[in-house]
């Protein structure tokens, strides 16, 4: 494993590693030059130039300490600064913003980027934020060189602080006494100037001092030519001409406008002038304060009160090249604000106080003025009255029934009548006072309103169309829906959809052969309300609430009420394709069920032929596009996604192979519906019910750009309420869910093999089977064990088995499966202990994990003395920084540990006896535990493992009487039993 680190050092930049320690002339953790470059080259990082950087770096007794708590011991306190020499590899600043873009694609498993690297990324953001707001000046230094300064005030200043406070420790280790707040503005300072540097183009009158210091600020070196006496008198002229900017640096305060409107005194709008503290924005000081000398803004001000009446009118100065009020109020010898009519004041809340806002002033508004993606408070537009023919007691007519709108204009929620809209327009006025509120009146609208009026008064749509006029997001002309109220079958369809929690519960269906808890009745019951109306739904419970049972149970109940249906398609990640199958076996007996995988599955007319007589069809997301010419000309009943985080990226041809799939209703899987950025939540929606979000480009345009962009809170907002009925989210921690779970969850996880699984252990298999017939005693039993033991390592992981150091990634069915699940538990900011029988495999999976998610796990064996046990239990119930898991052997962990800081537990491998498994679970199913604990227990389908497991299931009496001793049991059947046992089954590997 490798963490890649960069360095600030006098403005160069330089990457170096750190890996696990070795015996290293230099510090102990740090990574050679040649691998140094092997791994750059990796990365496609060019031009780098091979250095050694001396850093302080701490020990702890003599000993190093790394930046991550993977490579070395955990240090409660007592640590000092060592001096060290690293090897490092000096890249050029272009090179750099390259590399601070932070692709995770082109990071190879096992290389990882250091705190460092992910804060300079975050300061090279707070770079491109300056530029963008254009908050930079041109400079000469006092050595003669040309560049560019960061003006840091208002926000800006705080942004820059906030970083600087936050900065890693490790980063300030090249260099003695340097603060934080030094190597940040070198950052910025430097990669400010580069970037303008590059978007400038080069000046060629270089005849006076002016124009050569203009061309100095576009050349890379910034060197400037000249006398030194031209230059020391240039630096002057531009600190002077620069000095009313550089006031407002340090300075805590900005200045603020309030549009107040017109009350029974005063006939007019006016717009007035503050001062505005930037951390407690509810501290407004009037200008007036300043001019009339307020003592009590003097106190406020102290030092600063004379300099603020500078800076108020330096920036309302610049203030007024937006609004050329403002600068007329300047003449006036003490300006407090200005007075404008209605025309004024609409241009002001239109165009003029966004503008302010985005370039730094605050700008406070009335509080029924709510500007929000073009839509106003009290703005002119459609509200729709809803009705259908269709009675409510219908099956497959879906969300193309009928829907019929009686449209009428409203301002606000209140409606009015096309005569009171004529007479508002006449007025002529933007801002008009309507029924004792401000409105506003735009000449396009007031158009649209009476073109509609002529063509539009009435018109129908289906019940999708309801959907989203409901959420106020469409427009029509330039009007914008502001709601749809509705009567009938109709209001009480809208009243369920919006709330999930008003939906009538269902009966669970006879067939289902099991218990449904109460919260997954709602389940099932919100599932079928959204198919009997064609609306794709997304259920996205947590891991272990049991999304699977919810579902089959829809199946059965959709089955029997329309019983000649069409099939239905369930595509899944192929390590859960066995998990299906046997779970539909379990609950869902009465249904036909045909798996499509492996080489011998059925392809073109066949396949056409085998869903006809099918109910319910399981695949793979890998066969769905390997297999997608034959899929999409069948018309499925559902189309049904599981772990549907695998469609998240929209462009995959997996993903839009999806879409295209026929279905009569559709719905997703998922315990993270969003993981990344708010673009899986298009890809998502788009296969559930197409068209809901606009196309790509216009999400893109509407909500990406604005969430990760901007960083828009009211946008978000906007998403989720739009999309929040599409989805069903329940949470462990939620107090009607919480209530009906155990307090122990215990479940099956079905897992296929690999070929290369399949491979192994039908080899081992055939060597027992040739042998066994010629055993007898403790040399059969021998034997036996032994091969037991090679099948289940087998189960587990090839390397496991070969015991030769090969790769882990994309071998075993296992641990491919617990991946997935560890990702999510992460995602719940979860814990997790790992049990497994075998030291080795614990070795494995200690070194996946930490490769894989680049985040510490413990690993306790029976080599780990007491003091280092006691540590590794410490440091893994820590809130902060902790290890998410904690991988134990069987033997060592047991019994006698207490580890509720963990809520799911894995068993890995199975010891086949019940009372030693529910010990290890009991390490954190205990007293101390506040969640409920969720325990795993993976089972290879097709193999010796689901066979016993079948047994343990099926002969309680045996598993409580005479399996006590993990497999020493197996040895004592017939040959034969044990041949039945060991054969491996035809649906053991997914393809």
């Amino acid at each position: 494993m490798i963490f890649l680190h960069l360095a600030l050092v006098e403005r160069n930049l330089f990457v170096w590693g750190e890996t696990e320690a070795g015996e290293h002339a230099h510090w102990p953790y740090a990574l050679d030059q040649q691998r140094l470059l092997e791994v750059l080259a990796r990365i496609s990082v060019r031009s780098a130039q091979l250095h050694t950087l001396n850093a302080k770096f701490p020990v702890h007794r003599g000993k190093a300490i790394p930046s991550s708590t993977i490579f070395g011991e955990f240090v409660k306190d007592g640590a000092t600064l060592s001096e060290w020499t690293i090897p490092a590899a000096k890249i050029p600043r272009g090179i750099a913003t390259e590399f601070l873009q932070i692709d995770e694609s082109k990071i190879d498993d096992g290389l990882f980027y250091g705190d460092d690297v992910l804060y300079w990324s975050q300061a090279l953001r707070f770079v491109k934020r300056l530029m963008f707001h254009q908050k930079f000046l041109p400079w000469l230094f006092e050595n003669g060189e040309a560049g560019w300064i960061p003006v840091l005030t208002g926000e800006d200043l705080v942004h820059f602080q906030e970083l600087a406070r936050s900065m890693p420790p490790f980063i300030r280790a090249f260099g003695d006494g340097i603060s934080s707040e030094h190597l940040l503005h070198e950052f910025v300072a430097s990669f400010l100037n580069q970037n303008i540097r590059e978007g400038t183009e080069s000046s060629q009158s270089r005849s006076t001092p002016p124009d050569r210091w203009l061309a100095a600020l576009q050349q890379p070196d910034g060197r400037m030519e000249g006398k030194s006496e031209e230059i020391l008198a240039l630096r002057n002229a531009v600190r002077s001409w620069a000095e009313p900017l550089l006031l407002l640096a340090n300075f805590k305060y900005r200045v603020a406008f309030r549009l107040e409107e017109p009350t029974a005194k005063k006939d007019y709008w006016y717009v007035r002038y503050f001062l505005q503290r930037h951390d407690d924005p509810s501290l407004m000081i009037p200008a007036s304060h300043l001019w009339k000398q307020k003592k009590s803004s003097r106190q406020v001000l102290k030092e600063d009160f004379e300099r603020s009446k500078q800076i108020l009118l330096t920036e309302l100065a610049q203030a007024g090249r937006i609004d050329p009020y403002i600068q007329m109020s300047l003449h006036r010898e003490a300006p407090e604000g200005y007075r404008t009519d209605s025309k004024g004041a609409w241009e002001f809340l239109d165009t003029k106080a966004w503008i302010l806002q985005d370039v730094g002033y605050g700008v406070l508004l009335p509080s029924w003025w709510a500007r929000k993606k073009g839509i106003f408070t009290h703005r002119l537009g459609l509200k729709a009255k809803a009705k259908s023919s269709t009675p409510k007691a219908f099956a497959g007519v879906g969300s193309e029934v009928l829907v019929e709108f009686d449209w009428k204009f409203a301002i606000g929620d209140q409606e009015i009548t096309y005569k009171e809209l004529m007479a508002l327009a006449r007025l002529k006025q933007p801002l008009v006072k309507f029924r004792g509120r401000w409105i506003a009146i735009r000449p396009e609208e007031i158009a649209s309103a009476m073109e509609f009026w002529k063509s539009r008064e009435k018109e129908s749509g289906s019940l999708f169309d309801l959907l989203k006029l409901g959420m106020g997001t469409e427009q029509i002309g330039e009007l914008p829906v502001q709601g749809v109220e509705a009567e009938g079958w109709v209001a009480d369809f809208l009243l369920n959809f919006r709330e999930h929690s008003k939906y009538v519960l269902i009966p669970v269906p006879d067939s289902f052969q099991g218990e449904l808890r109460p919260y997954q009745q709602r389940g099932l019951s919100w599932l079928y309300f959204m198919k009997t109306f064609g609306i794709g739904a997304c259920l996205a419970d947590d891991m272990g609430l049991g999304k699977t049972v919810q579902t089959i149970a829809l199946l059965l109940k959709d089955a029997g009420e329309t019983p000649a249906t069409l099939p239905v398609l369930i595509v899944c990640p192929t390590s859960v394709v066995g998990n299906w199958q046997r779970e539909l076996s379990r609950f869902a007996p009465s249904l036909n069920v045909e798996v499509h995988h492996g080489l011998t599955r059925k392809k073109g007319d066949e396949f056409k032929k085998m869903v006809k007589r099918t109910n319910v069809v399981i695949s793979s997301y890998a066969l769905l596009l390997r297999d997608f010419e034959t899929m999409r000309d069948i018309q499925w009943r559902a189309v049904i996604l599981d772990e549907a985080q695998n469609i998240k990226n929209a462009e995959t041809k997996q993903a839009r192979a999806a879409r295209s799939l026929q279905a009569d209703y559709r719905a997703a899987l998922t315990g993270t519906p969003m993981e990344n950025n708010v673009g899986e939540v298009w890809s998502l929606m788009e296969f559930l019910n197409r068209g809901l979000l606009g196309s790509k480009t216009e999400f893109t345009k509407k909500y990406f750009v604005p969430i990760h962009k901007y960083g828009s809170t009211e946008t978000m907002e906007e998403l989720k309420r739009i999309t929040s009925p599409f989805v069903l989210r329940r949470l462990k921690s939620d107090p009607e869910v919480i209530s009906d779970l155990p307090k122990k969850l215990e479940m099956k996880v079905f897992c296929n093999l690999t070929k290369e699984q399949a491979s192994l252990y039908a080899a081992v298999v055939r060597e027992l089977e040739s042998e066994i017939d010629k055993l007898e005693g403790i040399e059969r039993k021998g034997k036996v064990l032994a091969a037991i033991t090679r099948l289940k390592q087998i189960c587990n992981h090839p390397a496991h088995f070969l015991r030769d150091g090969s790769p882990l990634q994309g071998r075993s069915g296992k641990l491919a499966r617990l991946t997935e699940m560890l990702e999510e538990v992460l995602e719940l900011n979860e814990r997790s202990l790992l049990f497994t029988q075998f030291s080795e495999m614990g070795e494995l999976l200690h070194a996946h994990l930490q490769n894989y998610f680049g985040k510490e796990a413990a690993f306790l064996h029976g080599g780990v003395v007491r003091k280092k046990r006691e540590e590794m239990v410490e440091r893994f119930h820590l809130e902060e920084g902790g290890p998410p898991f904690f991988v134990l052997s069987l033997k060592a962990g047991g019994t006698g540990l207490n580890l509720t800081g963990a809520n799911h537990v894995f068993h890995f491998d199975r010891w086949w006896n019940p009372a030693v498994e529910d010990q290890a679970t009991d390490r954190a199913y205990r007293i101390g535990q506040k969640k409920n604990v969720q325990v795993h227990k993976f089972v290879c389908v097709g193999t010796l493992e689901e066979r016993i497991d079948q047994i343990l299931e099926t002969k309680k009496q045996l598993a409580d009487n005479v399996i006590g001793t993990g497999e020493a049991w197996l040895t004592e059947l017939s040959t034969s039993e044990i041949k039945s046992l060991i054969t491996l089954g035809k649906d053991a590997v997914a393809v």
